[in-house]
């Protein structure tokens, strides 16, 4: 493996990209030509089908909503339907929360990047507006 692609690969991505304002920045601070950070993940866990599931079922309540707008359905029961997706996503938002902690902080500690606690933080901060 070329020298490159050595230190390509040591810069961390994380998994929550839209919870850091520099989106698309490596975490040295410099542009990435695919603009996404990117974790991997194993794709047959546990952890990973049930916030594909979440995420599902939440998109199907989605374009419940948007069917009950087209058929011009009375306001507070769509108001209803999209309190419910907001706390879907909640629900989301905590595991996903968790599991970054649980694996992203938590190596990057390990690893001496103390200053994944600000990002941390930070998108903490966001989560609670």
């Amino acid at each position: 493996m070329a020298k490159e692609e050595m230190m390509a690969k040591e810069e961390k991505f994380c998994c929550a990209a839209t919870a850091n304002s520099d989106a698309g920045k490596t975490m040295s601070g410099s542009s990435c030509c695919d603009c996404v950070k990117h974790k991997h993940r194993d794709v047959n866990s546990k952890e990973y089908k049930s916030m594909i599931r979440r995420l599902k079922l939440i998109e199907g309540q989605v374009r419940g909503i948007e069917k009950m707008v087209e058929e011009d359905r009375y306001c507070i029961d769509i108001l209803i339907q999209v309190s419910a997706i907001q706390s879907a996503l909640n629900a989301f938002n905590k595991e996903l929360l968790a599991q970054h902690i649980h694996g992203c902080v938590v190596d990057d500690i390990r690893h001496g990047k103390d200053e994944v606690v600000d990002e941390l933080v930070a998108a903490v901060q966001k989560l609670m507006k």
